[in-house]
């Protein structure tokens, strides 16, 4: 695992800030201008659908930015209005998300999952592949803690105290490994709500230089290994 040097240390209040200022800003975004979803749609496109899974208590909007920028460049991509602000258990989600794939009749679909919702997809990768009819063909995930966040414990939201490592779900997920090889783990190189990210055991450890949880959906970077992996066919 790649760790900031002690001389960036220092930062970590300045990125913060700019953390929260990002995420602020597309939370406003997102309940100014609620709609947009057809349009992450209208052709031309081109390679697998993307679907998108934001994190706890995020609406799809959230992703929104990130979403419009891979549609520039050709991407259809989705959004699951039905997850509203994400703050149901893990289980009930990954439901929703699959429910959703299958009304839209998408197939070789590529998850793009933020924090939480990568663990939202892996469930709902584990379930898809039991049904014998998979749709789901891969994930990208954004600090995700696939092993949950020793910060978790402190959050009086149960949403939250969901994801600590101690966590029934969080362990059925660790000790799963039949999707992981079709999983890409993406992480910043400074994660203030998932400070021990990393990949699920045996995956590449993939990092940004970006830091923050919120600021990493706008590496272009992270913009431009959705698109390789989407045209590419990457697994």
């Amino acid at each position: 695992m790649v760790r900031p040097a002690a001389w960036v240390r220092g930062a970590h209040p300045v990125w913060r800030a700019r953390d929260y200022a990002s995420a602020t800003g597309w939370i406003l975004a997102g309940a100014v201008r609620p709609g947009g979803a057809d349009d992450l749609v209208a052709p031309p496109v081109r390679g697998r659908p993307v679907v998108l899974v934001p994190g706890v208590y995020e609406a799809w909007h959230f992703l929104r930015p990130l979403a419009r920028r891979l549609h520039a460049r050709g991407l259809a991509v989705h959004a699951v209005p039905g997850l509203g602000r994400n703050h149901r258990p893990v289980g009930q989600s990954a439901e929703i998300l699959r429910a959703a794939i299958a009304a839209l009749g998408l197939r070789d679909v590529v998850l793009l999952a933020h924090s939480k919702g990568g663990l939202i997809g892996k469930r709902a990768m584990i379930e898809d592949l039991a049904s014998g009819a998979p749709r789901i063909g891969s994930m990208i995930t954004v600090n995700t803690p696939f092993a949950g966040s020793r910060y978790a414990r402190w959050v009086p939201l149960p949403a939250v105290r969901a994801l600590v490592p101690g966590d029934a779900a969080i362990r059925a997920l660790v000790l799963d490994r039949t999707v992981d090889a079709r999983i890409v783990a993406v992480r910043s190189v400074w994660d203030p709500h998932v400070p021990d990210a990393a990949a699920p055991e045996g995956l590449p450890d993939v990092t940004l230089p970006t830091p923050g949880h919120f600021r990493a959906l706008a590496d272009p970077a992270l913009e431009d290994l959705v698109v390789t992996h989407v045209l590419s066919g990457g697994r």
